[in-house]
């Protein structure tokens, strides 16, 4: 996919998939070789395989995501990284040189990956669907309150505070406490996701290795489960472009 944009300039574009399908598409056959030197010098301090492609597929998804927002191809679409607090490059929030007003953000969790793209702020966090957060003692300090009291006083309360975490997380990556969100349970993917962002969001999924188009549309399984209000989530009929 190159040279054409997607939904519109003025709408968030998130994507979810499997560490696999990422790295089987055709236009990232490069791999590890489409990364920057700072990624790169970053890889070789991960040891575990499945840890590494993981990485290595988040950063790959993320030009995706880029290519279909604005149009260039993968292998222009790197974001950068600075942290504001030492000056240094290669850690701290991403972003898109050239592009203030564009928020990009990526996640990844055991063979899930999850990026997304849009206008200002923006923050993704990916999860699979079994796993649960942590402790209640530990989440008490860190979830607002009274989700929390409502999560746990559910007979089950592992899939809330999962959601609660998964919510916590993009927000966090946006930099903003009052964005609002959109999440979505992916079923195909055992994936939970949310998007924190200003503006409506349409989700995308890769698509398969014989599809010219790098991503697609998310089908009926992949319909957000939970909106805030005034809210927009766009999921365009498959074959649009």
């Amino acid at each position: 996919m190159t040279g054409t944009p997607g939904p519109g300039r003025d709408t968030t574009v998130a994507v979810v998939a499997t560490t696999r399908e990422v790295l089987a598409r055709p236009e990232l056959h490069e791999g590890e070789g489409l990364l920057t030197p700072w990624e790169r010098r970053r890889l070789a301090g991960i040891r575990l395989p499945s840890r590494r492609d993981d990485v290595v597929a988040s950063r790959l998804l993320v030009r995706l995501c880029v290519a279909r927002f604005t149009g260039l191809p993968p292998a222009e679409s790197a974001p950068a990284q600075l942290c504001p607090d030492c000056g240094r490059h290669g850690h701290g929030r991403p972003y898109l040189p050239g592009r203030p007003g564009v928020g990009v953000s990526l996640s990844h969790a055991d063979g899930l990956v999850a990026a997304a793209v849009g206008p200002g702020p923006v923050g993704i966090d990916v999860e699979p669907s079994t796993r649960r957060p942590g402790p209640p003692r530990v989440l008490r300090r860190l979830l607002p309150a009274t989700e929390f009291a409502e999560a746990v006083a559910q007979p089950d309360p592992g899939p809330a505070l999962l959601r609660l975490w998964v919510r916590r997380e993009a927000r966090l990556k946006a930099g903003r406490g009052d964005l609002r969100l959109v999440e979505w349970t992916d079923r195909d993917r055992a994936a939970v996701a949310t998007v924190a962002g200003t503006t409506a969001t349409t989700i995308f999924t890769v698509a398969t290795a014989a599809s010219p188009e790098a991503l697609s549309p998310a089908g009926a399984d992949s319909v957000p489960a939970r909106e805030d209000a005034d809210r927009e989530v766009t999921r365009p009929r498959l074959g649009h472009q």
